[in-house]
């Protein structure tokens, strides 16, 4: 590379400067590693891939928390989500899809429906590690902005990293529900009138 006057200037780097801009990045890095290992995060277990949709025409829950974490995939790639943890809910005519592409056979789809007639499914300690989450939603004594390490409407266990942002409310109601995730544990999933079909093409839930 040449310089303004026509000199051949060498390269170098300021080692200063990237260590000023390298350390933070390393350094948070280091620690959402840290807290993964401990379980601090939200990943209990390896996600896939491939993200799920879910979609459900009325959830209801008692004992709402929501924060910001992370999950991680087998080769240790950390995602962020933002955690809903419910105590206990109930969701009407739940639907949940995901699509594989494959080699020559191209898109296979599989379908799961369950809660369609009179007896909704039911859910308890229930955390979905999410996206994308839509819907017209209601809460009674809500709480915005409290610290995710403080939180204690939600399940057991139902926390972020200290600092981080997070609500809670004593009840929370979510018509219309669309959500993209990447899990859900639950205590217990009790799932009425369950239907799961396998088919090529693109079916999603939406």
């Amino acid at each position: 590379m040449k310089d303004a006057h026509g000199r051949q200037v060498t390269g170098r780097i300021s080692w200063r400067r990237f260590a000023a801009l390298s350390v933070p990045a390393l350094a948070c890095t280091a620690a959402l590693g840290i807290a993964l290992a401990n379980g601090a995060l939200a990943a209990s277990f390896a996600v896939s891939g491939q993200q799920f949709k879910v979609s459900a025409d009325r959830l209801t829950g008692d004992g709402f928390a929501q924060y910001g974490s992370v999950d991680a995939n087998a080769r240790g790639d950390l995602l962020p989500v933002a955690v809903t943890a419910i105590k206990s809910a109930e969701l009407h005519s739940l639907c949940q899809s995901v699509v594989t592409h494959l080699p020559v056979i191209g898109d296979i789809s599989l379908n799961l429906s369950a809660g369609t007639g009179k007896t909704p499914v039911k859910a308890d300690d229930l955390f979905v590690d999410a996206t994308q989450l839509s819907g017209n939603a209601s809460f009674h004594r809500i709480e915005i902005g409290r610290d995710a390490s403080t939180l204690t409407k939600g399940p057991d266990g139902a926390q972020g990293l200290q600092d981080l942002f997070a609500q809670q409310a004593d009840d929370v109601a979510i018509d219309h529900l669309r959500q993209t995730a990447w899990a859900t544990n639950a205590g217990t999933f009790r799932l009425s009138g369950l239907s799961m079909k396998v088919s090529k093409g693109k079916k999603e839930c939406f």
